[in-house]
């Protein structure tokens, strides 16, 4: 058997296994974009929320009371700034080495998924194109199969065909742009939320620092 023969059985199968892998794709991506929005939600303004109070305690050297505000926070910035502080005895050089050591994995946790995303608006139109050359060539298989080349009924078999087959490439697009949308929104979302963090973090550590050297010049 030829090579092309065994691409042939393979367009046998048409395109309605197609239409099935983006419908999945669909009800994943969705899943994926209510997810994140409930998570952003969960964190939005949280450190920037917390900018005051920690300046405030950290001005006055309460450690413990700064140590209240950040406990369960669930923001990036929040959640590296509480590990700081539980490390702020063994001085600055390690509350920076923490800083600097949790950003990447909090920066992980607010991209969960968001490849997803990306993987599929990127690659959904050319699965829907896929389906449709699958489609138009088991339309023409199908059509000489029947031998009515050159009728009426060959014309409208073959337009029959291929707007069906033509659907697959509609309903990629379909799936590929609400994802995009949704990637790049939550992308920004991510660089808000990780500028808001480092905010949190380095004003944490410089009023820390500074509370340090009042103290050693009052010594």
């Amino acid at each position: 058997m030829k090579l092309s023969d065994k691409f042939l059985e393979l367009a046998a199968v048409g395109s309605e296994w197609i239409l099935w892998l983006l419908v999945g794709l669909s009800l994943l991506s969705v899943a994926v974009m209510i997810e994140r929005v409930i998570f952003y939600m969960s964190v939005r303004g949280r450190d920037e929320a917390l900018l005051k109070g920690l300046h405030v305690a950290l001005a006055d050297n309460d450690i413990a009371r700064a140590r209240a505000l950040v406990k369960d926070c669930p923001a990036p910035g929040g959640r590296i700034a509480a590990q700081m502080l539980e490390t702020s005895a063994r001085g600055n050089g390690s509350m920076a080495a923490i800083m600097a050591a949790l950003r990447p994995g909090e920066k992980l946790r607010l991209e969960r998924n968001l490849n997803f995303l990306g993987t599929v608006g990127a690659n959904a139109p050319f699965i829907g194109l896929l389906g449709t050359v699958l489609g138009i060539i088991e339309t023409f298989r199908a059509i000489e199969r029947q031998g009515v080349a050159g009728s009426a009924e060959y014309s409208t078999a073959v337009m029959s065909g291929i707007y069906e087959a033509l659907v697959a490439t509609a309903v990629g697009l379909l799936v590929a742009i609400p994802a995009v949308i949704a990637y790049n929104f939550f992308t920004r979302r991510v660089k808000a939320l990780l500028g808001e963090s480092d905010a949190l973090t380095n004003m944490v550590l410089a009023l820390f620092s500074h509370g340090k050297s009042d103290e050693r010049g009052h010594t």
